[in-house]
């Protein structure tokens, strides 16, 4: 990974971030169907389809969907028992879900962002098979806000309320295959003016926003429900968006590797231009390699070449950590099926000799200070990919092409589609306008604010409040202490118990909020020891049918008598009686943590604390 750091002043550098967030909503934004997760062996039925892309209402077909159409792909789609006929494009969506436009209000609140008089669904074009319907349903809910960073302000340019799409589970040759849970869960996407100036600014406006959106207590936590995207340039450079980046952490690597990449890009295309270098016309090369070793050419029906003019040195520089110019043009060509290229600045490699590139390097008239890119595949693969890769080239003698990239988890990034523009959106029809009602919606209490609140009213350490609040279980903590249970207790069952019990491998996932604030009740109630808690949890977690009550049976922690605990405690000092009489009280640590494993959860430990006490002193 880069670990260069570069003066972002002077680079001009200009970024901007979409932030996208499911909302934790009981049904869908357009149907009724819950918004909880399944597993793909669950599904109950599949059907397949193309998608081909559709001219928007000004009569343009978008850039983005057209390069994605032009890879034939068959898309299979995985229903469940919860899937209905909307989320198969089989029937007109219903109205938009009054949960999600609420919360969605109540987060356009937190952004100072001013809402729309008239809400409109639009339909966005997307033809690479996460939709359906080829579209997505996305409607302009608020504009104009602003957010603090340490580092000045940051504008919100609009808040949009859209459907989910359809999670990919598994790619092939032949298609993808989706699952149709996720396709339609209401998610907000907020997207930042371009007012950030440093990676570290990226970070802290990413951290503000991701605040802001968990305050609501309504929005989904968990791997995949919060994504990022990162618009960045420099000012010799251009707007490149860069796709999914899962972790706060990681978005100032992203965008430093982006300024980095540009600035490599940048320097190749000046060098580029001393040369006066150009891109030839492709043509096949197929003759040459008629008796090569090499296995992967020999195996490919065609083999195309094209003679890059002034290139030699520059395919193989790298832009990114283990990332060269020759990876761009490489991630183009398989945009159309070929595996790859290869080039003359890593060859004689892979089973070709020198000699062969010698003989191709003069069958496509290249000379010294010249490079090749070769594509060995089908005939129509091959003939496709080395256009893309010639078009790539050609894109390098100008510098940095505008495109949206796949944010990769080392911090790099790869092409995926050209920037998508204004030609994909036009009206949804099937959807009513809305007049939202702003005022009607109260600001939650932001998370900071829970903090302060935590500790001057629960009690809570500081360390303890910041885990509750910024925890995924804080809605569920606050309706415990709303119903009576201790803040302390539940905050450190909620925050550590479960951590201790993950981290031993308890399935504690398949403990829904009923288990544990019943689990919690029986503590408050006297019913189950403290000390327990692990034990019932453990239990209900490899038995999530059972109640807590049934939970504390099966796990033989059903409550004892005082008389019991005193009976348990005087055989642990009968058997140590002879410590007992040596070191008096000095004794009790040693013997406490033996009658809390005599009862094993059965009483509190304060209680067994007590008798432990009188019975000692009684013999010392």
């Amino acid at each position: 990974m880069s670990t260069q750091e570069y003066d972002y002043d002077d680079l001009g550098l200009v970024a901007g971030l979409e932030i996208h967030q499911q909302l934790d909503t009981e049904t869908k934004l357009f149907c009724n169907c819950p918004t909880h997760r399944r597993e793909p062996e669950e599904s109950t039925r599949s059907f397949s389809r193309y998608l081909h892309p559709t001219a928007s209402e000004l009569g343009e077909i978008d850039d983005a969907a057209l390069e994605e159409s032009r890879v034939d792909r068959e898309f299979t789609y995985l229903g469940y028992d919860s899937t209905c006929l909307v989320e198969e494009d089989d029937e007109p969506p219903r109205r938009l879900d009054e949960e999600a436009l609420e919360t969605t209000l109540e987060i356009a609140n937190l952004l100072d962002a001013t809402a729309v008089d008239g809400l409109h669904v639009m339909r966005k074009i997307v033809v690479d098979g996460s939709n359906t319907s080829g579209f997505q349903r996305s409607a302009l809910v608020a504009t104009e806000g602003e957010i603090q960073t340490e580092e000045g302000p940051v504008g919100i340019e609009d808040l949009m309320l859209e459907e989910e799409s359809a999670a990919r589970i598994e790619e092939t040759e032949e298609g993808v295959t989706f699952g149709l849970d996720r396709l339609g869960i209401p998610l907000v996407e907020i997207g930042t003016k371009p007012d950030i100036r440093s990676p570290e600014q990226a970070r802290g406006a990413a951290g503000r926003i991701g605040m802001l959106l968990r305050s609501t207590g309504k929005v989904k936590r968990g791997l995949g429900t919060i994504r990022q995207d990162v618009n960045v340039s420099i000012a010799e450079g251009a707007r490149v968006e860069l796709k999914g980046v899962q972790s706060l952490d990681d978005i100032e690597t992203i965008v430093r590797e982006e300024v980095g990449r540009q600035v490599a890009l940048l320097d190749i295309a000046e060098e580029l231009a001393e040369r006066d270098a150009s891109v030839a016309d492709p043509q096949e090369v197929t003759d040459v390699f008629t008796d090569t070793d090499s296995g992967v050419i020999a195996g490919a029906e065609s083999v195309q070449a094209v003679r890059l003019d002034g290139f030699d040195g520059l395919v193989g520089r790298e832009i990114q950590p283990d990332r060269r110019l020759g990876t761009e043009l490489s991630d183009h060509a398989k945009r159309h099926g070929a595996g790859g290229i290869f080039h003359t600045d890593e060859l004689p490699a892979y089973g070709v000799t020198a000699e062969e590139v010698k003989i191709i390097r003069e069958a496509v008239d290249a000379d010294a200070e010249d490079a090749v890119a070769l594509v060995a595949a089908d005939a129509d693969v091959a003939a496709h990919a080395i256009d893309a890769a010639a078009d790539r080239a050609r894109d390098a003698l100008d510098g940095v092409p505008e495109e949206t990239r796949d944010a990769l988890q080392d911090g790099t990034s790869r092409y995926l589609r050209p920037l998508p523009g204004a030609a994909r959106m036009y009206p949804e029809t099937d959807v009513p306008e809305i007049h939202p009602e702003p005022s009607d919606v109260e600001p939650p209490e932001l998370l900071t604010e829970r903090v302060e609140r935590y500790q001057s009213e629960d009690g809570l350490g500081e360390a303890l409040a910041q885990q509750v609040a910024f925890g995924q279980f804080m809605p569920l903590y606050e309706r415990a202490v709303r119903e009576g249970v201790d803040p302390t207790f539940a905050a450190t069952t909620l925050e550590s118990t479960l951590t201790e019990l993950r981290r031993e491998d308890v399935s504690i996932e398949v403990l829904d909020d009923a288990h544990l604030l019943a689990v919690m009740r029986l503590v408050e109630d006297g019913d189950l020891a403290q000390e327990g808690v692990n034990e019932v949890l453990t239990t209900l977690a490899n038995d999530p049918d059972l109640t807590a009550e049934e939970a504390v049976e099966e796990a033989g922690l059903s409550g004892v008598s005082e008389e019991e605990v005193r009976e348990a405690v005087a055989e642990v000092v009968e058997r140590n009686a002879e410590q007992v009489e040596e070191e008096g009280m000095a004794a009790f640590s040693g013997l406490m943590g033996e009658a809390m494993g005599a009862l094993r959860g059965k009483a509190d430990g304060e209680v067994i604390s007590a008798a432990l006490r009188e019975e000692i002193q009684k013999r010392s």
